[in-house]
C-alpha cells in the first residue's frame, strides 16, 4: 500500500510540474526595448489597448498611398527588435507595418498565454483599422505567431494572410522535440492551427525553410494542405529556422510583395 500511494505521489508531483512548468519553456520574451528611431529611422511608437486593460507598446510604420498595412505576429522569443529587418524591407515596398510585441515581451506588461496572445492580436488588428482605415490588412505571423495570426484571421478576415514556419499545432512541435510531452488534457496552450486553418477566409501564403530544425517542413506543409484555396506554398531551399534568409531575405520579400499584390489587386 505504501509502494503504491508513494507511486501516486510521484505522478501528481510530476503531472503538477509539466503543469506549472509549461510556459517559461513555450515563451522566452525579450526585455525592454530602446526608442524606435535608434533602430528604424522615420517610424513611431503605437501602443495598444487590449480587451482587458493591458497597454502594449509597438513600432509602426504607415503605409504608402493605396499600399497595404502588414501587422507582424513573432515567434516565441525575442522583441520586435529582432523583427526591424524584416519590417524595413516590407516597408521598403511601400507597405506601412505594425511590429508587434505580446504581452510579457519587449517591456510589456503581463505574463504571455494563448488567450492572452490572442487578445493582444485583436488589439493590434483594430489599432490598425482604426488608424489605416481605407487600407487593405495583411497579418503576418511567424512561427508561433503564425498560430497567432491565424486565430485573428479566423475571427477578422485580412486582405491576405502570411504564414513563415508555422506549425500544425503546439503539441505537434513538443512531440518532435522532446520524448516526455504532457498528455493533451495537460496542455494549457494549444495553438491548434490545424483546426482552425480552415476557417480562414482570405488568401494564405505559407513560407517555410527546408532544413528547418524548430519546425519541421512537414508540419508546414501539412497545414498547407489543410488551408482553403486560394494559398499558395513557397520553400526557401537550404534554408533553417532563423536563417537570414528565411527571415527577411529577397526570396521572402519577393514572395511576400507578389502575392500582396495579387490578393490586394484593385487595391494598390
Amino acid at each position: 500500500m505504501f509502494v503504491v500511494s508513494s507511486l501516486g505521489l510521484v505522478i501528481l508531483i510530476l503531472l503538477a510540474a509539466m503543469w506549472m512548468f509549461q510556459r517559461p519553456l513555450i515563451y522566452l520574451p525579450g526585455g525592454a526595448v530602446p526608442p524606435v528611431d535608434e533602430i528604424l529611422v522615420g517610424w513611431s511608437e503605437a501602443t495598444l489597448v487590449t480587451t482587458d486593460g493591458l497597454e502594449l507598446g509597438a513600432w509602426y510604420s504607415p503605409p504608402d498611398t493605396g499600399e497595404p498595412a502588414v501587422i507582424v505576429f513573432n515567434g516565441n522569443a525575442g522583441s520586435r527588435v529582432d523583427r526591424a529587418e524584416l519590417g524595413s524591407q516590407l516597408e521598403a515596398q511601400g507597405f506601412g507595418v505594425l511590429l508587434v510585441d505580446y504581452r510579457g515581451y519587449g517591456g510589456n506588461p503581463g505574463s504571455p498565454s494563448e488567450a492572452g496572445l490572442a487578445l493582444d492580436a485583436r488589439a493590434a488588428n483594430q489599432w490598425v483599422r482604426d488608424d489605416a482605415p481605407e487600407h487593405p490588412v495583411v497579418i503576418f505571423g511567424e512561427s508561433l505567431g503564425a498560430a497567432v495570426a491565424i486565430e485573428v484571421a479566423g475571427a477578422h478576415p485580412p486582405a491576405a494572410l502570411i504564414l513563415r514556419s508555422p506549425f500544425t499545432s503546439l503539441a505537434d512541435v513538443a512531440r518532435h522535440h522532446y520524448r516526455l510531452t504532457p498528455p493533451p488534457f495537460l496542455l494549457r496552450d494549444r495553438y491548434a492551427s490545424n483546426e482552425r486553418i480552415e476557417s480562414v477566409a482570405a488568401p494564405i501564403l505559407v513560407i517555410a525553410g527546408s532544413e528547418d530544425s524548430i519546425v519541421p517542413l512537414s508540419q508546414s506543409r501539412e497545414l498547407y494542405e489543410l488551408a482553403p484555396e486560394p494559398k499558395e506554398l513557397v520553400i526557401v531551399r537550404g534554408a533553417d529556422h532563423n536563417d537570414p534568409e528565411l527571415v527577411a531575405g529577397p526570396e521572402v520579400i519577393e514572395a511576400i510583395d507578389r502575392f500582396v499584390d495579387q490578393a490586394t489587386d484593385g487595391h494598390r
